[in-house]
């Protein structure tokens, strides 16, 4: 086991030093992923993801393969928000509420990255932040060792690079956007086109509860949400158990109009998928740590264990990746449900909910906020999607589509007469 966890760490420590050159030589797109002139622009996007390996959330890894799929995104930057108890191998006080996590250890998602990067021809730079929580709303961690740094130096990088405003989608403790946003107050101002905090729970909120995001550090969502920055909303967690949650009596596995978790009966759909892509998301279920994990790309291993295709699939990000995107939930006349671009909307699609409505916040020192819907002029919105269980019909036929339509550039040339 010894033997394990020290090859881990030189290919983890040997990753961010690829990754930081990588960043120091400037990020350099593929021309198979450039816009061509009748295309659009990209939307530019910076993902900050607390995505681990081995896995904790195994919906990470398919959080950040989305960002990297789909042609309509830019992506800038990938930042990984790690908190420094799962990093041992139980994790103690990860957070206000959260219990004891017992998988450990685990470190930031290098790997993944340079795996997604490897498959689809990129140099997305990467980088990880400070292990460990602010100390006060207005903390700008400048005493964070120099390698925690990199993550906070890479938000404001980009950002000042950028000719335009650009998209950070956030789905951990915002702890690298706030205390980024702490450093350069008016560079966020100038360059954010809006924040998509994935973290909280419906209004008014459980009694006592704290949402896993906001547990993770709660002043990095004080900071922000008193801030006057652009931010959408995403709440993770719910309020009415009972009435809308299938009888759930967890404020994490419940669902709302408002909130973004929905599950998948299982995860067989993925042996369909392209098979780089496959090989992805084989290797991070199977919490691998094998050596050559780019080689694993490549050649197909062992079959995934059935018990751990047949088990269910927890989902918390499509929302914010059509709401970024632009795309639409969409059921079609044949009663299909398919996620597509707006110029694939047809006449006969009925269009479900998936949307961002204004609202006014308000928020608690503890980082529970709560919010309600306004026609004032207002820099927050809540992201709504009707009836939840709806929503979770049409996605559970719409996402496994849509991951079955990701090709890696390997596959799409493969593919050409």
């Amino acid at each position: 086991m010894m033997g394990r966890n020290q090859a881990l760490k030189t290919i983890v420590h040997t990753a961010a030093c690829g990754l930081l050159l990588g960043w120091i030589s400037g990020w350099l797109p593929s021309r198979a992923f450039m816009a061509s002139a009748d295309q659009p622009p990209k939307v530019p996007v910076i993902d900050v993801t607390d995505l681990y390996h081995p896995h904790q959330d195994v919906g990470d890894n398919f959080d950040l393969l989305t960002a990297y799929a789909l042609p309509e995104l830019d992506l800038r930057a990938v930042i990984l928000d790690c908190t420094e108890p799962f990093r041992q191998p139980v994790a103690k006080n990860p957070g206000i509420g959260l219990a004891e996590d017992r998988d450990g250890p685990r470190e930031p998602g290098f790997i993944p990255v340079l795996q997604l990067n490897f498959l689809f021809g990129r140099n997305v730079p990467c980088a990880t932040t400070p292990f460990r929580r602010m100390k006060s709303v207005q903390d700008k961690m400048l005493d964070a060792p120099p390698f925690q740094q990199q993550g906070i130096e890479l938000i404001l990088k980009t950002l000042q690079e950028s000719p335009g405003p650009v998209h950070i989608v956030s789905f951990g403790s915002a702890r690298a956007i706030a205390v980024a946003y702490n450093r350069q107050p008016e560079l966020f101002r100038k360059k954010l086109a809006r924040l998509h905090l994935c973290a909280g729970g419906s209004s008014p909120p459980v009694p006592g509860y704290v949402e896993w995001n906001v547990a993770l550090d709660p002043l990095a969502i004080v900071c922000l949400l008193r801030s006057t920055l652009p931010i959408a909303l995403y709440p993770c967690a719910a309020n009415n158990a009972r009435e809308k949650g299938y009888h759930m009596f967890s404020p994490a596995f419940s669902y709302d109009e408002h909130n973004t978790f929905w599950k998948l009966p299982d995860r067989r759909f993925i042996q369909r998928m392209d098979p780089p892509l496959r090989r992805y998301l084989e290797y991070a279920l199977s919490r691998s740590s094998r050596v050559d994990f780019l080689r694993a790309m490549e050649v197909d291993g062992p079959p995934l264990a059935e018990h751990l295709l047949a088990k269910e699939h927890y989902v918390w990000e499509t929302a914010v990746w059509i709401c970024v995107s632009g795309r639409k939930l969409v059921r079609r006349a044949d009663g299909t449900h398919r996620i597509v671009l707006p110029s694939e909307v047809q006449p006969t699609d009925r269009l479900l909910p998936n949307e961002l409505r204004p609202c006014e916040v308000s928020v608690r020192e503890d980082g529970i906020y709560e919010f309600r819907e306004t026609q004032r002029p207002t820099n927050f919105w809540m992201y709504y999607r009707g009836n939840p269980q709806e929503n979770e019909a049409a996605l559970r036929e719409a996402l496994p589509a849509l991951y079955r339509a990701f090709k890696t550039p390997a596959s799409l040339g493969s593919a050409t007469p």
